[in-house]
């Protein structure tokens, strides 16, 4: 598995934020376009732990821990916990580490942010990777999200844990494994001090996020329609209750060329290492220029 180096970066408010570096084939020697993986609501670098080590055989990777997720420091004001706020703060990770152009991949809020830095610097993506997110947020995936950001339940055991989330999760991943709970898990929650297993984040985080009116979204086609011109990737797990086909639909019709694949017996969110993801996104990849 390819190494990568845990480094840092500070925010404009006075963070220090962690991300994953992956230097690629040969560190400072080129490769491909870098890759940027933005993770979900509540999750963290982790996310990306197989896809981001087989991408960097070609490119260099990088994977931020938003504020107040993973290794991040957590913001001294909830009210920064936004999906703007997040991009100003990976504005600043790509200045301190001189990338120009790079491709986006974005899970869930990952996809927003992707979506909204393209209405800050279309010109510096080179691609993306869209995954069971769009324009239009359904109510019914929202009014779930809500159900358990912010909870803060703890587990004993990582089996507890998996189980835990097996429970809460388990109509978008039918069918799965202990194992495949157990992994989640991991990516998800973290050991604590006082020896049980929690989520990795700050549970603060859901303070903007609840006070969030689901039935007056914001207009966000005109920052998905930035992205035409580059290739696009749109990932959808057929059980979403997030990203409707019909929304998918549309987003293809407004971005010629995108291509859109529907991972059967999956809702929110792919987690990317199924192998018809990683193809798909490798295919991307190669039509980056």
């Amino acid at each position: 598995m390819t190494n990568f180096e845990d480094r840092f970066w500070s925010s404009r408010d006075g963070l220090k934020l962690h991300f994953r570096d992956y230097p690629g084939p040969e560190a400072g020697d080129g490769g491909g376009v870098p890759v940027l993986c933005l993770h979900g609501l509540t999750r963290n670098a982790r996310d990306f732990d197989v896809l981001a080590p087989r991408l960097a055989t070609a490119r260099r990777v990088l994977c931020p821990d938003m504020r107040g997720r993973g290794d991040s420091e957590y913001a001294k004001d909830s009210a920064s916990y936004t999906p703007m706020q997040y991009c100003e703060d990976v504005l600043e990770l790509l200045e301190q580490e001189g990338i120009d152009r790079f491709v986006a991949i974005g899970t869930s809020l990952g996809g927003l942010m992707t979506m909204g830095l393209a209405t800050v610097i279309p010109q510096r993506i080179a691609g993306a990777v869209i995954n069971d997110v769009g324009p239009r947020l359904e109510p019914a995936g929202l009014a779930r999200i809500k159900d358990y950001v912010g909870q803060g339940r703890s587990y004993p055991t990582w089996v507890h844990a998996a189980r835990g989330i097996e429970a809460a999760q388990g109509a978008a991943h039918p069918g799965q494994p202990l194992d495949f709970w157990i992994g989640m898990a991991k990516r998800v929650m973290t050991l604590t001090s006082n020896g049980r297993i929690a989520f990795d984040y700050d549970m603060k985080i859901a303070e903007p996020f609840l006070d969030f009116d689901v039935d007056s979204q914001p207009d966000l086609w005109p920052a998905w329609d930035a992205l035409a011109g580059r290739p696009v990737l749109i990932l959808r797990g057929a059980l979403s209750d997030l990203l409707t086909q019909a929304t998918l639909a549309e987003m293809v019709r407004r971005v010629p060329g995108a291509e859109a694949l529907t991972l059967a017996d999956t809702g929110h969110a792919p987690t990317l290492d199924e192998p018809e993801s990683v193809a798909a996104i490798e295919r991307l990849l190669e039509r980056v220029p």
